[in-house]
């Protein structure tokens, strides 16, 4: 079994994260996109529970099992690979609206272990934008980055915040820091595949 370095880039909302990923994604880099959107999407399409404004719970259950998921799927590659947010980041989501958090996500958050640096993306009021999907006002995009940071900070993770910069400078910033204990040692070298590039050959 291959041992892939799994990268996370976390954060609050509006904050880059998601345009960085497909900057990553375009450089060869093998990728995994954000639960929370997609599950969104999915339980529209079918007026399912797993909502954020219908069933939180359901919500939170449902991004833990893909984020789970999308780690796992990661034993495929041989390199390095970057997660729009990872198995910790439900545990922050259910701190942030006050809900409980069951002893099975916390047993996932330890069990399920990324690579460091984890990378934060810091709230910037300069990009930040509301959409369909992103409702938040700027103050709980800002609660939601503390949230998820306290989180990775409490599992012991080292933390390195993205820079307040364009994309382009942002992907270089992740793929030339150090991994792990090892300073001399850089996120890269670049994967060859993306995720759905490794799905079609299989298909």
């Amino acid at each position: 079994m291959s041992n892939p370095r799994r990268f996370v880039i976390t954060g609050g909302p509006g904050a880059g994260k998601s345009t960085l990923i497909a900057a990553l994604a375009a450089r060869g880099q093998a990728t995994f996109p954000e639960a929370g959107r997609a599950i969104l999407r999915l339980s529209d399409a079918i007026g399912g529970p797993a909502h954020a404004a219908r069933n939180p719970r359901d919500y939170a259950e449902a991004m833990l099992l893909w984020d789970m998921r999308s780690w796992a799927e990661a034993d495929r590659l041989d390199g390095p690979a970057f997660f729009d947010r990872g198995v910790p980041d439900a545990i922050g989501y259910l701190r942030l609206i006050g809900r409980p958090v069951p002893a099975h996500m916390e047993r996932a958050a330890r069990a399920f272990r990324y690579a460091e640096p984890v990378f934060v993306a810091p709230p910037w009021r300069d990009i930040y934008a509301t959409d369909g999907e992103r409702r938040q006002d700027w103050d709980v995009a800002v609660a939601t980055h503390d949230s998820v940071r306290a989180v990775y900070e409490e599992l012991g993770y080292r933390l390195l915040d993205l820079p307040l910069a364009g994309v382009e400078a942002r992907a270089a910033f992740v793929l030339t820091r150090p991994a792990g204990n090892d300073r001399r040692t850089a996120c890269l070298p670049p994967a060859r595949r993306t995720i759905s590039g490794l799905r079609r050959r299989e298909a």
